[in-house]
């Protein structure tokens, strides 16, 4: 029986070059001379460090369009509390979401079960299997998806005849 999974990955190998990149720049411009503006990766969190609001929203910038830029769904990233340290210097935690959670995976095969499709869908750790009885079937769920989800990225992949 023909089958796919719903996933939600990110390539972690692109995101330390976007902040590579980003961190990169942030040292050659010319506004962040002389400031404390720097951005730290911890595997999938990311910590911007700056002097005040304004520049991590100008750091955020940068390393959001670096992201993009390598093919890096913006949506995957959680963007934590504004917090003040130490005087005048300012941080912010991002970090990248990666899988499934389990209310999301409930949401979608609730959502696949009320298309009244003929494809039967069952959750496997941090993924979404469906499987039906024709390839035809299995396009229309991925469509309706792709149409209905917008706040998270997910992807299609081990599609199987």
């Amino acid at each position: 029986m023909p089958s796919f999974d719903i996933v939600s990955e990110v390539n972690l190998v692109e995101v330390r070059n976007a902040v590579e990149q980003s961190v990169k720049e942030v040292g050659t411009r010319y506004d962040f001379k002389g400031s404390s503006a720097k951005i730290e990766q911890a595997d999938k969190v990311l910590t911007i460090y700056a002097d005040s609001e304004f520049q991590i929203d100008q750091v955020k910038d940068i390393l959001l369009g670096k992201l993009s830029k390598r093919g890096i769904d913006v949506r995957c990233l959680d963007h934590g509390k504004l917090e003040t340290i130490g005087g005048n210097k300012a941080k912010q935690v991002i970090t990248v979401k990666e899988g499934i959670e389990t209310e999301l995976a409930k949401k979608l095969t609730r959502m696949i079960k009320d298309s009244k499709l003929k494809v039967q869908a069952s959750i496997q750790g941090e993924s979404v299997r469906v499987t039906g009885a024709k390839r035809d079937i299995l396009q229309e769920v991925i469509a309706m998806m792709r149409k209905e989800v917008t706040d998270f990225p997910l992807q299609f992949n081990n599609f199987r005849d």
